[in-house]
């Protein structure tokens, strides 16, 4: 379904590196598209399609379920996965970014569907979660945040 909508370049996106402190080797995305930018081709696709009336909330959230259930059938029974994915073929890579796209494609129309500012959302939780998560106190554990002390 969601893989019709758009092809852009390679499976692994963009491999540039930033050049700042730490970062040298840090994969970073492709400037585009923007989320807005998906939003508005998923939107386009579906209105195409007639499909807003099967595309509620409720059904995309299911949809986008699914389709996480689907990324994790690529993960199921390899054990731990290095990161690059060192040992997969590019068919296994070229399928997780179909699925993760699905996910993706789903989440963000979701959100629009919900009226949720996607970008700004994040900024916001972001935020929170640094309060939440202050580096001087976590820095190298993945304690919860209710597990640690002042």
């Amino acid at each position: 379904l969601m893989e019709a909508i758009c092809d852009n370049g390679p499976v692994n996106g963009t491999a540039s590196h930033a050049g700042t402190s730490g970062e040298e080797n840090r994969f970073t995305f492709s400037p585009e598209p923007s989320v807005e930018d998906i939003r508005r081709m998923q939107a386009e696709f579906t209105d195409e399609r007639d499909w807003n009336k099967f595309h509620q909330p409720r059904n995309l959230l299911l949809a986008m379920v699914g389709e996480v259930g689907e990324v994790s059938e690529l993960f199921q029974w390899k054990g731990e996965v290095a990161e690059g994915l060192p040992d997969w073929s590019d068919s296994e890579r070229e399928q997780l970014a179909h699925e993760l796209s699905d996910v993706f494609i789903y989440l963000v129309e979701l959100a629009e569907k919900c009226r949720v500012d996607l970008p700004q959302a994040v900024l916001r939780k972001m935020a929170l979660n640094r309060l939440k998560y202050p580096a001087s106190k976590v820095h190298g554990s993945a304690k919860k945040y209710t597990e640690y002390k002042d």
